[in-house]
């Protein structure tokens, strides 16, 4: 049997005359070959290897789960550490830094050494680092590993290079910041409590020195006890002890009080001239209940105690608030004077800090802002006025406003497109803000020489797209447009099943731009699409709305018993079309019954747009008999054409959107005509379902009530596969798409057919497998939105094209040779899954050792795509799920499939996964291009459909544009990811488009306005070849080039055989195009073009998280994006022009600023004791006097500096290079430094000769006796 089904394979690889060519075209991984071509084409290839260099560039957006806050009031930095080891520096807009601890430990704590271009990181793993911020690229110095003790709490004086560290037992150990090594000085908590103590006081929570004097330590126990030590005498001045939990303590800038917040709600204010009770005690929000008792309050997790000169001194904490006031907000209270006012905040307040005129702690402070850092957001607060404002923040903070649910990355766009966007957006932005400057404003950033106009799109979950303005590698939010405007408010439903429904009706699947056009198109998750035109005016407008019957029926398939001549089609009268009927109101059936109508409802008044985007044209897929239409996997539109094509795991459908009448509407199947490169298997028509709406409630019911917040996980969760690493490893070596099916097909009709799975692509990379199902009770399900019984029939055999209806426009039939071929319905309703909720579509599932490799890949898979895989054996006809049922089922399972997308016995919906609109050869015959539709099918398939297009423009908004599947077809392994066209001599052919202009601008009577085409013709470019061109296309598993019309094969490259592809784009870098490739293993690669030449082989992003593999997308210029995290986008570059660049575009981070002198604070206020003073800490606490503390205490890790930046993906002579360069740099920078102290120096010596001079002149007439 295996040889059989070998044979079979190589005779379908080879069947459909001669299109791939010779068996020749194989090959290993990796390794190109080029088959037999009809003439020599001569193309010389620019690119090398030496060319492309992998590394990160900047990160965009809010840190990822924050963990820890830390500012330099001298160089105005800001620092915030994540729970991941991340750290983000913020300066000046600009000046935006990110870096990663190796270990990806949590950060704990920051801290930096104010003005020494230096900062101290506290890690969850009980390690500190030093990271050197006197370079672009900041990397870590020292880093100490404590092995005995964890660390809870760190302090580091201004100007002092000794680090108080606290501990989770009680001690406070000492660092020495030059040379990161442990102090033998160590305050035991034993020593710090009294001995009569008999309970431990629990971890270091607080440490400080006094403001009054330096040798004078305040450390807080998480208990409730306060020690002060004095670090001279080695003793404690005094103890309190306080019955509640302590969280924090500041002091007031004298030094004679300080203040502490409690785990009551309370504020203690202490004075240092009697400790044994506070002096006084503060409940800011409780009030004193009927009883007389004070209401219960939440802790005051923070508080800061600072003096102003001109007014009443602030006291700002967080929390607080009563227990009885259940759902209020975070809230951040700013107490001054008799005035309080309490902040509400949107999200869990993570830190704040106070920003401050002076860095010394002994004077009085004058603070300016807050800044709060939130779990989602950075806010900024303005002290300065009586109203508290917000500063408006520069950074892209906001990019997850709503989940982000797709990208789209534009490197070469038109240079007036970002302006007249900034211009429209600005009107709509927020006031109220303050009017004062930024005040994070450290560090320098200049504007650098390799700059090109980019703009980044992001579609959002609530509907919203925003358009960012990515050049010069900064982020700055152009304009905003809500998809969700062009529909009517949906009605809040009752029961579950509206309830998943209406979660996110409007989530952004795909865009498609056109950025010479201006034309948008954004496709939602409810199974519609909005086409929008660009404006700078405002217009009263009309939504027109097509609504398209896009489907296929499994149940018209018979069996080969009753016609095994024929097994495609039921009947004759199955060709007749459908008349398109056009959308009426009045004609929407009840709740009920959903028949025909859309998941959603377009407005259908006139509407008043403003200037911007204006939506024209809603095309929407139509519920069928109940069921949701499935989502639409692939989209692309051109505006030359005037076309717009999409498609889904039923079919294709074309839409003329200038005439708005739909051109096309057809099943994959019937796409091929007598093409056909499988021989499909028939199966039996299958039963009736059940077909009251209450079973349809109960299939996943249980499941659903028991595990709603389990399952339903956000986009703004971390996801993970939960798979472990032998899973991980074992499951690349299995064969992408390999898949379990039944040993036998049962021809009778009241048997439910035996499993098969299938995957329908989301909105990113429309990718299609069949995968085995997973094992075991232990699976998480991503719920449908509707909850249904029949899950056994999602997957159907795809036989036949659908009806559709528009609003507008004559009703138009495609002019193809053939025609559509349009069949009846049959008794029985294939169900269709409902548009999924955009929070519904990142799942971890763990999965069972057995059969790893088809369960991982599944359980990857399904998290790529953001949908539900059901196979036809899972059968939830009763309320009770039964895993011991299924497991016997599925054990039933013999073998598996082979990998090859040509076996013949492949039953599944065959998907459209990609098209491309393009001047080309439709046939083998054809002499000259013509416009055509390039489709990508997920049985690897490429099917060409030529189209005639009237070119008069009154001709055009008249005539009907011809379009037939009679084109060719070419095979590849996998599902077809992208096309690609290229002229005879290797440059790149863009598709034409259409000059933009203003359909709302007034009209010129002398000048009318004609659309103006830009075409680019495969034959107007080059003679080396006459008039054809080549084809690149790409699938998840190998790269062909086609020469047309003659659609040979010239070259054929392996990608890869252990993984998949991902993504892959035809770029062009260093004006010379290539093929872009992100795969499952992490690896991005680039492939020379026509030769499918190896250029670039990275290991670079092991694919852990799904979310990576759904916003991952290359552009032009070498760049490429990806969403590192739910709130961030990583920017990373593969040229190697750029790498070499990257130092003078980022910002610099430290600049030599002068540090403030210490005010002189007068000869009374130093004789009564209110200055501070002074003390010899390397006196005390060096080896001299304190002795070496315990190796095992403490491990010394020495950091690699700066060169430790520069080793990202460097290797060979570049990488060495750019070390040396690195180095070059911190060697001049340090002898810059050491010029400047010669020079001071030389200053010194010379005033210090002058008054010895004097002094010499003074004394020289003197004699002995006059001293």
């Amino acid at each position: 049997m295996k040889k059989f089904r070998k044979v079979l394979d190589g005779l379908t690889t080879s069947s459909p005359g001669g299109t791939i060519g010779s068996p020749s075209c194989g090959s290993a991984a990796g390794t190109p070959t080029s088959a037999p071509a009809p003439r020599e084409i001569d193309i010389q290839e620019t690119l090398i290897s030496e060319n492309f260099q992998l590394c990160k560039t900047v990160r965009h957006g809010f840190p990822y789960q924050p963990t820890a806050l830390a500012f330099d009031p001298v160089q105005k930095l800001l620092a915030i550490g994540s729970r991941s080891g991340g750290i983000r520096i913020l300066g000046r807009p600009g000046v935006d830094c990110y870096c990663q601890h190796e270990s990806g430990a949590a950060v704990l704590q920051l801290q930096f050494l104010i003005n020494e271009g230096a900062l101290v990181t506290a890690c969850a793993d009980d390690t500190l680092h030093l990271w050197n911020l006197r370079q672009r690229r900041p990397a870590v110095l020292h880093s100490l590993k404590f092995n005995r003790e964890r660390i809870t709490f760190c302090h580091l004086p201004f100007q002092s290079k000794w680090l108080y560290v606290g501990t989770e037992r009680g001690n406070t150990h000492i660092v020495n910041i030059e040379s990161f090594i442990l102090s033998g000085y160590v305050i035991m908590w034993n020593k710090a409590i009294e001995l009569a103590t008999k309970t431990h006081p629990g971890p270091v929570v607080h440490l400080s020195d006094s403001p009054k004097d330096e040798g004078k330590l305040l450390i807080g126990f998480e208990s409730g006890t306060i020690v002060q030590w004095d670090l001279r005498a080695k003793k404690a001045d005094f103890r309190i002890y306080y019955d509640e939990a302590i969280h924090s303590v500041s002091w007031h800038h004298e030094g004679k009080q300080f203040m502490c917040s409690h785990s009551d709600g309370s504020l203690t204010l202490w004075n240092l001239r009697n400790t044994t009770k506070p002096f006084q005690v503060t409940f800011p929000h409780g009030k004193i209940q009927k009883d007389g008792r004070k209401e219960s309050c939440k802790p005051i997790l923070k508080v800061e105690y600072k003096t102003s000169r001109n007014s009443e001194p602030f006291i700002i904490f967080s929390g607080g608030l009563s227990y009885d006031k259940a759902g209020r907000r975070p809230t951040l209270t700013i107490m001054h004077g008799k005035a309080i006012t309490v902040l509400e905040m949107d999200y869990p307040i993570v830190e704040f800090l106070v920003l401050c005129e002076t860095p010394y702690n002994n004077e009085v402070q004058d603070p300016y802002a807050v800044v709060v850092l939130l779990e989602k957001d950075l806010i900024v607060v303005d002290l300065t006025q009586s109203n508290f404002p917000v500063f408006e923040n520069p950074y892209p903070m906001d990019v997850h406003e709503s989940p982000v649910t797709c990208t789209a990355y534009f490197a070469d766009c038109p240079p007036d497109i970002i302006p007249i966007l900034y211009s429209i957006g600005a009107k709509h932005k927020k006031t109220g803000y303050s009017q004062k400057e930024w005040p994070i404003s450290g560090g320098t950033w200049m504007l650098g020489s390799h700059t090109y106009p980019e703009i980044i799109i992001t579609g959002h979950a609530d509907g919203s797209i925003k358009f960012w303005d990515a050049s010069a590698i900064t982020l700055q939010m152009l304009y905003k447009l809500k998809t969700s405007k062009a529909f009517e408010k949906p009605k809040v439903g009752d029961g579950r099943a509206a309830e998943l429904v209406e979660e996110d009706p409007f989530a952004v699947q795909m865009v498609s731009w056109c950025p010479q056009s201006r034309i948008f198109c954004v496709v939602g998750i409810s199974a519609h699409i909005i086409l929008y035109r660009f404006s700078k005016y405002d217009a009263n407008t009309q939504i027109v709305s097509l609504e398209v019957r896009l489907q296929c029926e499994p149940e018209d398939v018979i069996s080969p018993s009753e016609n095994e001549n024929n097994p495609c089609f039921t009947e004759s009268g199955s060709h007749s079309p459908h008349h398109q009927q056009p959308v009426n109101a009045g004609n929407r059936t009840p709740e009920g019954n959903k028949d025909s109508t859309p998941c959603l409802k377009v407005k259908e008044r006139m509407v008043r747009v403003p200037p911007g985007y204006q939506s024209e044209l809603v095309i929407q897929l139509q519920w069928i008999d109940g069921e949701p239409p499935q989502q639409i996997t692939s989209l692309d539109i051109n505006s030359a054409y005037g076309l717009l094509a999409f498609g889904n795991c039923n079919g294709l459908a074309v839409v003329d959107y200038l005439q708005k009448t739909i051109l096309l509407c057809m099943s994959t199947l019937d796409l091929y005509g007598a093409t056909d490169p499988y021989q499909r298997l028939t199966r039996s028509p299958r039963r009736n379902r059940q077909s009251t709406s209450e079973l349809c409630m109960r299939g996943l019911s249980n499941l659903y009530s028991d595990s709603k917040k389990r399952i339903r996980t956000s986009y703004q969760s971390l996801t993970e596969l939960t798979d472990n690493q032998q899973s991980i490893d074992m499951e690349r070596s299995k064969s992408p798409t390999s898949v379990h099916y039944p040993t036998s097909l049962h021809n009778d009709s009241r048997i439910l057919p035996e499993p098969v799975a299938s995957l329908r692509a989301s909105h990113c990379s429309p990718v299609f497998y069949l995968l085995d199902n997973v094992k075991g009770p232990g699976r998480k399900l991503s719920l449908p939105t509707d909850l249904k019984t029949d899950l056994d029939h999602v997957n159907g055999h795809c036989t036949s094209p659908t009806s559709q209806s528009c609003s507008a426009g004559k009703p138009r039939i495609p002019m193809g040779p053939e025609g559509p071929r349009l069949t009846r319905r049959g008794p029985g309703r294939p169900p269709f899954r409902k548009a999924q909720s955009a929070a519904c579509m990142e799942i971890s599932l763990p999965v069972s050792h057995t059969e790893v490799g088809h369960a991982s890949r599944r359980a990857m898979l399904q998290q790529l795509h953001g949908v539900t895989m059901y196979s036809h054996d899972e059968h939830h006809t009763t309320a009770s799920y039964c895993w011991s049922e299924r497991e016997s089922r599925e054990n039933s399972f013999s073998h598996s499939r082979s990998s090859s997308v040509s076996s013949i016995d492949r039953e599944t919906k065959e998907a459209i996964t990609t098209l491309q609109f393009g001047e080309s050869f439709g046939r083998k015959t054809d002499a000259l291009p013509t416009p055509c539709l390039w489709v990508g099918t997920s049985l690897g398939v490429a099917l060409l459909i030529p189209m005639s297009i009237p070119t008069d423009q009154e001709e055009r908004m008249d005539e009907p544009v011809a379009i037939g599947p009679s084109g060719g077809v070419l095979m590849l392994k996998g599902s077809v990811l992208r096309f690609g066209f290229l002229d005879c001599m290797g440059a790149l052919i863009q598709s034409p488009y259409e000059v933009w202009r203003d359909l709302n601008a007034a009209e010129d009577p002398d000048r009318p306005r004609r659309r103006k085409l830009v075409h680019f013709s495969p034959s107007s470019s080059q003679d080396a070849c006459g008039d054809g061109h080549l084809a690149v296309v790409c699938s998840e598993r190998q790269a062909k080039v086609f020469l047309m019309p003659s659609q040979s094969c010239l070259f054929v490259h392996n990608i890869t055989e252990s993984s998949f592809v991902l993504r892959a784009d035809i770029v062009s870098v260093y004006n010379s195009a290539c093929l872009a490739c992100f795969c499952a293993n992490g690896h991005v690669m680039t492939l020379s073009l026509p030769s499918l030449r190896p250029l670039m082989d990275v290991n670079y992003l092991p694919l852990t998280d799904m979310r990576i593999a759904r916003t991952f997308c290359f552009t032009n210029g070498g760049q490429a994006l990806y969403l590192s995290s739910p709130t961030e986008i990583q920017r990373i570059t593969y040229s190697q022009e750029m790498c070499d660049n990257l130092q003078e575009m980022l910002g610099e981070l430290f600049t030599p600023i002068e540090t403030p002198e210490a005010q002189n604070r007068g000869f009374l206020k130093g004789f009564f004791g209110g200055n501070a003073q002074t003390f010899d800490r390397e006196e005390l606490f060096g080896e001299a006097s304190a002795g070496k503390a315990s190796r095992s205490l403490a491990q010394h890790i020495p950091g690699q500096g700066g060169v430790e930046g520069m080793k990202v993906a460097a290797t060979g002579v570049v990488g060495d290079l750019a070390r040396a360069r690195i180095a070059l740099d911190e060697r001049g920078q340090r002898l810059g430094e050491l010029e400047d102290r010669t020079a001071l120096m030389m200053t010194s010596a010379e005033t210090f000769s002058k008054h010895a001079h004097e002094l010499m002149l003074k004394c020289k007439d003197k004699k002995w006796y006059q001293f």
